[in-house]
């Protein structure tokens, strides 16, 4: 008989039941049961939250992502080999953007690097590229003295985005959330202490404080907070326990607290909005296991005079040789939305790239998109037409990012 071949289950986070009882509306991401936007009910659906993080704080189910941790004598040696930015610059306490490369110079995936201590570091990776990445580090690292540990399914990963983040942030830290355990649960009394972060600089981590009593046992761990996000905005994204009454109390505490600086949940929808306004790439997107370093425009990210790094070889030669596509951004002239995959035209009709992400920007109050062309035809102001219902739709190319957050002071 012919064994009958069942679909993988839908992942679900901590917070999925937090979600589902504010109305979210879920869809499946990757695998996992996300909310895609909130109801308009409670002040919320795709604008209004792309809006309040732009002019206010928004909050964010991440925990979707995965996290990849590497510790030992050799955990330097086995970052710098896998990831394209230099790790030996990075404090005890501070993150840097970087990547993983396949050996042609073209995207395993893009992550964030944490060095949590002198021999320990924290990779972030997205959440459709989870055992992918974990296999690919874990393979590529076999020769180096440092253990690999999948810790992806530990943290609930909260985003609190938006220029009023840091003052939902600061009132946190200024009393313990405390728990109290029930019938079933592992701690009798729990007590959170969310740090100050008011001089935390931005792509720098902190330890918060949990404080936990058991039968009179008492026992002290720590959680993180980073000053990191995907947004456009500055913000702050915190891991604490995954357990569904932690994750719950945290998220329904961070809600709470914002409710004075005009906090609301938000979901996948305004997520992908506000990173392409501040056009922050996106794995199957702008960036692939077919496009490399120099197309993607993240050049300032690859520190090609570190030597010996997975990509580091087939990119000098890339770069030499000179590239022949590039990444732009696009602003519709004519009526019409951009969406991922459309055919970009040159005026004369012939196809000569595509658009990787594209779609309204509610602040901006226009259509724009990301897409590769020919890099002959890459000049701020070049006109091209995107191929709508088989109708070729006038725009140009414009600066990019298309959005940057104000200096505030």
């Amino acid at each position: 008989m012919t064994p009958v071949e069942t679909a993988p289950a839908i992942r679900k986070t901590a917070l999925n039941a937090v979600h589902r009882q504010l109305g979210a509306k879920m869809v499946e991401f990757n695998g996992w049961d996300m909310p895609v936007e909130y109801p308009a009910s409670i002040g919320c659906g795709i604008i209004a939250e792309h809006m309040a993080v732009r002019t206010g704080v928004g909050i964010f189910d991440v925990s979707h992502m995965g996290d990849i941790r590497l510790a030992g004598r050799e955990a330097l040696a086995s970052v710098q080999h896998i990831s394209m930015n230099d790790a030996s610059r990075l404090a005890i306490g501070q993150a840097q953007y970087s990547a993983l490369l396949y050996p042609q110079g073209t995207f395993v995936d893009d992550v964030i690097v944490h060095r949590l201590g002198d021999e320990e570091y924290l990779l972030v990776i997205n959440a459709g590229t989870r055992e992918k990445d974990f296999n690919w580090v874990r393979d590529n690292t076999r020769d180096f003295d440092c253990a690999v540990d999948n810790l992806s399914d530990d943290y609930t990963q909260i985003a609190i985005q938006g220029p009023k983040a840091i003052d939902l942030m600061c009132k946190l830290s200024q009393s313990p959330l405390r728990m109290e355990g029930t019938a079933g649960d592992s701690f009798s009394f729990r007590s959170i202490s969310f740090p100050d972060v008011s001089a935390l600089k931005f792509y720098w981590f902190t330890p918060g404080q949990i404080k936990t009593t058991n039968g009179g046992h008492k026992q002290n761990s720590e959680f993180m907070v980073a000053r990191t996000g995907y947004t456009g905005e500055d913000g702050f994204e915190i891991y604490v326990p995954s357990d569904e009454t932690t994750s719950a109390r945290v998220w329904n505490e961070v809600l709470d607290v914002g409710k004075e600086f005009g906090a609301v949940p938000c979901g996948l929808g305004a997520r992908n909005t506000l990173r392409l306004e501040a056009k922050l790439p996106l794995y199957g997107h702008e960036i692939s296991d077919t496009i490399n370093v120099w197309e993607a425009r993240l050049d300032r990210f690859c520190k090609t005079e570190k030597p010996g790094f997975i990509g580091r070889e087939a990119l000098e030669k890339a770069r030499a040789a000179g590239i022949t596509r590039t990444l732009v951004g696009l602003e519709m002239v004519e009526r019409g939305i951009a969406r991922d995959g459309y055919r970009i035209l040159n005026i004369d009709g012939r196809e000569v790239g595509y658009v990787t992400s594209g779609s309204p920007a509610p602040f901006l109050k226009k259509n724009i998109a990301l897409a590769y062309v020919p890099i002959e035809m890459g000049g701020n102001g070049t006109e091209l037409l995107v191929e709508i219902r088989g109708q070729g739709i006038r725009a140009k190319i414009v600066p990019t990012p298309f959005y940057k957050k104000p200096k505030r002071t």
